[in-house]
């Protein structure tokens, strides 16, 4: 192990009952990250929901329906859909493979397949 550099950002380390998650797609990683320099603390809220309880049906988490419902990545898995807040318009579509959570897309505002 190389040595740590000072001012070194420190990992979170995961629980063994929590899920990880991983981008799908470059396109996913870019909304993401402008989501989180915008919504910065709804985003930490949105990681802790992801990691914990991704597959729970809440207001602002459930499946997507119909054809938006299931995506083929390595096999067919249930598309789901996060709301970072209540109100807002910005949407995360992903999917869960395992224990890990693949952001497919991250929208800052509210995709048009959905309106």
């Amino acid at each position: 192990m190389a040595a740590a550099k000072r001012g070194e950002l420190v990992p979170r380390p995961a629980r063994k009952t929590e899920y990880e998650i991983r981008f799908a797609s470059a396109d996913a990683r870019k909304g993401w990250r402008d989501l989180v320099a915008t919504i910065r603390n709804p985003m930490t809220e949105t990681w802790d929901f992801l990691t914990r309880t991704p597959l729970s049906t809440t207001p602002t988490n459930y499946r997507l329906k119909g054809v938006l419902g299931t995506v083929q990545r390595q096999g067919a898995h249930e598309r789901w859909q996060h709301k970072p807040t209540a109100k807002g318009t910005a949407r995360i579509w992903f999917y869960v493979d395992e224990r890990t959570v693949f952001l497919e897309q991250v929208h800052t505002s509210h995709p048009n397949e959905t309106k």
